[in-house]
């Protein structure tokens, strides 16, 4: 009797010792936010998000002021004063990046500062606590989402980063780290050996299939302004009604989010006839939705 009693309690103790994914894989991802509760939803920032106009649409794009403060700061200055008004997404690497701003270099800003020190980590005393994606990272100790935005961690949780994700939005630099200012740039597929080389400061919400229709070389001139011209930048807490208005993003410390993350290392459709128990941080995408859509 003993022993039957040792073996139960030793099966019960296995079960709730599996892995997460192992006990929630039934779940789908797209059952995963269907289940989601409203509270674990939440509206972007429109302070800190700017909407690039392009010829084709708008890109939205959420900035990240914790990890990269200047950087944010100084963006929404020269974005606010106009510095980016007849400017253009000069530079298209198929793969790489759609780099933007002034080509020419000749731009002064009226209240933004041409330059801004890299921030490409945050360090800090306490550790910055994230939802975590995975300990077994190429480039990083940890990696894992925080406030919406992928990033990476050292072993401690004392120095964070964005990642180079693709729509990972960033500031370009030449050979001098602290030579970024204005030059942005968006990454079109993830190339984590970027990080912690330049200052990442956002990330595409929406909009990612207006900048992979930009061309993809002028013309005439690669000083043309006519080439992927700049139609309107502003800081979406500015306007009255944008894009960014409509979306929700699901919280990343949510249950639902951690959730997520499980029911996409382990894919339980019926079609997946292998799960790896593996998901790099880049294969994730946070789940938004439409705010007009919930109220039909």
């Amino acid at each position: 009797m003993k022993l039957t009693q040792f073996v139960l309690a030793t099966s019960i103790i296995a079960l709730f010792s599996l892995p997460l994914f192992a006990k929630e894989r039934a779940m789908s991802p797209a059952a995963v936010i269907e289940n989601s509760t409203n509270d674990e939803w939440r509206s972007l920032d429109l302070e800190n998000t700017v909407i690039l106009s392009l010829k084709t649409g708008d890109v939205v794009i959420a900035l990240n002021p914790q990890l990269a403060p200047n950087h944010v700061a100084n963006f929404k200055k020269l974005v606010r004063e106009g510095f980016y008004n007849g400017l253009n997404i000069y530079r298209f690497v198929e793969g790489f990046v759609a780099q933007g701003g002034d080509i020419s270099e000749k731009k002064q800003p009226k209240t933004g500062s041409k330059t801004v020190n890299a921030e490409f980590t945050k360090e800090t005393k306490n550790p910055i606590a994230i939802q975590l994606v995975d300990v077994n990272d190429g480039y990083a100790d940890k990696t894992g989402f925080l406030n919406g935005f992928a990033v990476a961690q050292n072993v401690t949780g004392t120095e964070t980063w964005q990642t180079h994700c693709t729509g990972n939005f960033a500031m370009a630099r030449s050979n001098s780290i602290n030579s970024g200012g204005t030059e942005f740039y968006v990454i079109l597929g993830n190339h984590r050996y970027l990080d912690l080389n330049i200052t990442s400061f956002g990330r595409v919400v929406t909009g990612m299939e207006h900048i992979q229709r930009l061309a993809r070389k002028p013309e005439t001139t690669i000083e043309d302004v006519n080439f992927n011209p700049i139609v309107n930048f502003a800081v979406a807490s500015d306007l009255a009604d944008s894009p960014a208005h409509d979306i929700e993003v699901m919280k990343t410390q949510s249950a639902s989010f951690k959730q997520y993350i499980e029911s996409r290392r382990n894919r339980p459709e019926p079609w997946f006839q292998h799960q790896a128990n593996y998901i790099d941080v880049c294969s994730l995408s946070v789940p938004m939705r439409s705010k007009k859509s919930l109220k039909g």
